[in-house]
């Protein structure tokens, strides 16, 4: 739930120049730049919603706001009854969350050593923890992947681990900013299909 969100950022001014960067140590000179502007919405349980607009929207600085990474200026939100940045451990512990290219994952390591860490990260049991990968098999094959270390992966294999690294801990609610980003269209359709079966399996928002 958010209700009438707003987020407003002080901005510097910046000058040129060599002259202008040492200017700008002692300048004062700042303007207001709102990137939410009185943003409202209620998404039940089971909802998949997509959030759209251009670039410099203010999209992922409202899902940064909606996982507690940002405090809103104004407004509230609440994120399974909890407000995200005042309770951002255990708001950390019930959701999931991709950011386009950025991994999650363990750079050097397999993908089932990244797997095991997160495991320990989130005190996953035993039974949750083999029941989720034998349904990523189920749905993607993701066992051929395993020895694999990360930074061998093309970024569509990257992509994938790191949705099915999100829904590992079974979260109840799962934030994608731009999961698909640069991939073709073939591996797009299949991530949203993936994601498409694992929100109606796990019923998630």
């Amino acid at each position: 739930m958010k209700f009438n969100l707003n987020k407003t950022f002080k901005v510097l001014n910046k000058k040129e120049g060599l002259k202008g960067a040492i200017k700008d140590l002692f300048s004062n000179d700042y303007k207001y730049v709102k990137a939410v502007d009185g943003i409202s919405m209620n998404i039940g349980v089971g909802e998949i919603v997509g959030y759209i607009g251009p670039n410099g929207a203010g999209k992922s600085t409202t899902i940064k706001m909606m996982t507690g990474v940002l405090e809103p200026t104004s407004g509230k939100i609440l994120i399974n009854g909890n407000i995200p940045f005042k309770k951002r451990i255990i708001n950390t512990q019930n959701i999931g969350v991709v950011f386009g290219q950025r991994t999650q994952l363990w750079w050097a390591l397999p993908l089932i050593e990244s797997f095991k860490m997160l495991k320990s990260i989130y005190k996953i049991d035993d039974d949750t923890y083999n029941n989720n990968l034998k349904l990523f098999n189920e749905l993607v094959d993701i066992s051929s992947l395993y020895l694999k270390p990360i930074r061998q992966m093309s970024l569509g294999q990257r992509t994938l681990c790191d949705i099915l690294a999100a829904f590992l801990h079974d979260p109840k609610v799962i934030f994608l900013d731009e999961p698909t980003i640069g991939l073709d269209v073939s591996i797009k359709s299949k991530i949203m299909t993936l994601i498409k079966e694992l929100s109606k399996r796990r019923k998630l928002l």
